[in-house]
């Protein structure tokens, strides 16, 4: 084969591979998404948040809250605040599903660590915190004030269901959390599977360890049987991005400072300085931590950071034991019931960092 006959072959088939990759919306069309989370203050949470709200290219239609890394009461009350410091009142907050789907997994938690054992990440979230009264009541222990705005009425399970209804074929789901708001709606309304457009996770790990145990990854740990129930749904797509993604992007003192320049001194500012990330980057420049969920916003936003991602039959391992919330991949044909999925391996790391210090997020109603 000559070089020039090389040449054009790998052309053309670097061609048919990014035509072959799906667009998360059309050009000039915003995306319209909903935010589904476990909330908490900044990174990384919150970060997604403020991205997904402030893109040009985003239509944020609603945030809905579970529990996971905060009680859902706790997430509600973050995200609040953070869309009060951020000057965000457009975009609805939703309280959804409080316990996940495993009958008393919180009191019973202390039994199921002994036996099933605890990986490199010591990080329980809602499993080592003592539940509020409200989210109300947890905004004002938080923020020692009374909040401006409120989360609506209508519970986050139902609104998922009646804005996929609204749009058929347009919605994204970015699914930071467990899988328990989705898992709930899909049980009440199954019609909405095939009208969700894609469901972009946070979640699993395929090819590595676990962090919360050697088998399983905090998300969907929190919750097996609300993850396999949502991703043995036949969505037209899943994209998932677990450990196998989210360990490769570290997060270091030399990227926080960048951030806090770029966010400038205001409140926001002061919030990420108070978070853990902050004070442990104050106590110890090596310090390092991940971004997990900045990375499915980034990705929403613009698809191009994907830059390496393998296609496989997914499942979840529902049976109590050491291997409790396992993610697996198959290189062939899955269980019965499975469905595939987009497992990104790794992103364009330079323009994540670039998009997430893009000053369109970071105004507030005090620099104006």
């Amino acid at each position: 084969m000559t070089k020039k006959l090389a040449h054009a072959l790998c052309a053309v088939c670097c061609l048919i591979a990014l035509l072959a990759m799906p667009s998360f919306a059309d050009a000039g069309q915003r995306e319209k998404v909903i935010l589904d989370t476990d909330m908490v203050e900044m990174f990384d949470d919150g970060v997604a948040l403020f991205m997904l709200a402030k893109s040009p290219k985003v239509e944020l239609l609603g945030v809905t809250c579970v529990t996971g890394n905060s009680w859902e009461e706790e997430g509600t009350a973050y995200t609040i605040r953070q869309m009060e410091l951020a000057g965000i009142k457009d975009v609805p907050v939703f309280e959804g599903i409080k316990y996940p789907l495993r009958p008393q997994r919180h009191a019973n938690f202390e039994l199921e660590r002994k036996q099933c054992g605890m990986g490199h990440d010591a990080w329980l979230g809602s499993l080592n915190l003592p539940e509020p009264a409200s989210w109300d009541d947890a905004y004002q222990k938080l923020y020692k004030s009374k909040p401006v705005l409120k989360p609506a009425s209508q519970t986050a399970v139902q609104f998922i269901i009646d804005t996929v209804r609204k749009y058929p074929n347009e919605v994204t789901i970015a699914a930071i959390g467990p899988c328990t708001n989705l898992a709930c709606a899909i049980r009440i309304a199954p019609d909405i599977v095939p009208l969700v457009k894609r469901i972009v996770y946070m979640g699993g790990s395929f090819f590595q360890q676990g962090n919360v145990t050697p088998s399983a990854e905090f998300n969907w740990w929190i919750d097996p049987e609300a993850a396999q129930i949502t991703v043995r749904s036949a969505f037209k797509e899943q994209i998932i991005f677990g450990l196998d993604v989210c360990e490769k992007v570290v997060f270091k003192k030399e990227h926080y400072d960048r951030l806090l320049k770029s966010i400038g001194d205001n409140s926001l500012s002061q919030m990420l300085r108070n978070t853990f990330v902050g004070q442990s980057f104050a106590k110890n420049k090596d310090f390092t931590h991940y971004i997990w969920d900045v990375l499915v916003a980034a990705a929403i936003i613009d698809p191009s950071v994907i830059t390496e991602e393998r296609t496989c039959p997914i499942d979840i391992n529902t049976q109590f034991g050491v291997s409790y919330g396992q993610s697996l991949a198959y290189v062939g044909k899955g269980p019965d019931g499975c469905q595939s999925a987009r497992i990104i391996m790794d992103v364009n790391h330079d323009k994540v960092w670039d998009m997430i210090n893009d000053k369109q997020y970071w105004t507030t109603p005090q620099d104006k």
